[in-house]
C-alpha cells in the first residue's frame, strides 16, 4: 500500500489561548496574531505541493487552513472528526474556574483519567480514549482516501497530542511532556492505517512566540 504524507498542523493563536481560557468545541476566530501565524505559515509551506488540504470545521482551525489554500490556490475540505475534543461544561472558562467549580473533575482530568468525563454543558463532553480514538480513525480515514499523496491538515493541539502518542506508541495515561504550539508544522506518514512521525514542532516560520495550551 501506497504511503501518504501528512503535514499536520495546529491552528494560530486566539484570544483565549492567550487568556488559558479552555475553547473545546466552542468557535473561536484567530486574534491578530493568530493571522499573521497563519500567513507566516503559508508562505514556509508555499513551495511544498498538496494534493488536498482538510481543516476541523471549527473556524480557528479553517481560517488557518484558508490561509495556506489561498497560496496554494486550493480549496480547505471541512471535517468535524478532525475537531478539538469537547469538555462539556469546562467550555468557556479559565482554567482557574474550572479548578474552583469542578474539583473532583478539574483533578481527574489533571491526573489523566483517560475514562473521566467533564459535566455536561451545551454538550456532551468526551473522555480522552473517545477523543483520541476520534482523532486517529479521522486521520487515518482522510489518509485512506489519498494513498500515496501530500495532504495538509489543519486541526487543534488535542489532535496534534493524539497523532504525537500514535505515532511513538505513548500511553495515554502518561504526562502530555511535549510541546503543541501554534501554527507549528508537524509531519508524519500513515502505511495501512499507522502513523509514523518524521519532524515535530516545527515553528522557525513564526520568529515570534508561540503559545502551548490545549484548543
Amino acid at each position: 500500500m501506497p504511503i501518504t504524507q501528512i503535514v499536520l498542523i495546529r491552528h494560530g493563536e486566539t484570544a483565549w489561548n492567550a487568556e488559558r481560557r479552555l475553547q473545546g468545541h466552542i468557535d473561536i476566530a484567530l486574534n491578530g496574531e493568530g493571522l499573521r501565524q497563519a500567513a507566516a505559515l503559508a508562505g514556509a509551506l508555499a513551495a511544498e505541493h498538496f494534493d488536498a488540504i482538510y481543516a476541523s470545521d471549527l473556524q480557528r482551525a479553517h481560517q488557518t487552513a484558508e490561509a495556506l489554500a489561498r497560496r496554494q490556490g486550493m480549496l480547505v475540505h471541512a471535517d468535524s472528526g478532525l475537531r478539538e475534543r469537547c469538555y462539556g461544561g469546562f467550555e468557556g472558562l479559565l482554567y482557574a474556574e474550572i479548578e474552583l467549580r469542578f474539583p473532583r473533575e478539574f483533578a481527574a482530568w489533571q491526573a489523566r483519567d483517560i475514562d473521566s468525563v467533564m459535566p455536561a454543558g451545551v454538550r456532551e463532553a468526551e473522555s480522552f480514549r473517545q477523543f483520541y480514538r476520534r482523532c486517529v480513525d479521522a486521520i487515518a480515514g482522510i489518509a485512506e482516501r489519498y494513498p500515496g499523496r501530500k495532504l495538509a491538515l489543519v486541526a487543534h493541539g488535542g489532535v496534534l497530542e493524539c497523532a504525537y502518542r500514535s505515532a511513538l506508541g505513548l500511553s495515554l495515561e502518561t504526562p502530555r511532556d511535549f510541546p503543541v504550539m501554534n501554527a507549528s508544522i508537524n509531519r508524519f506518514s500513515v502505511h495501512g492505517g499507522v502513523l509514523s512521525l518524521h519532524s515535530w514542532g516545527e515553528v522557525a516560520h513564526l520568529k515570534t512566540g508561540v503559545l502551548d495550551e490545549l484548543g
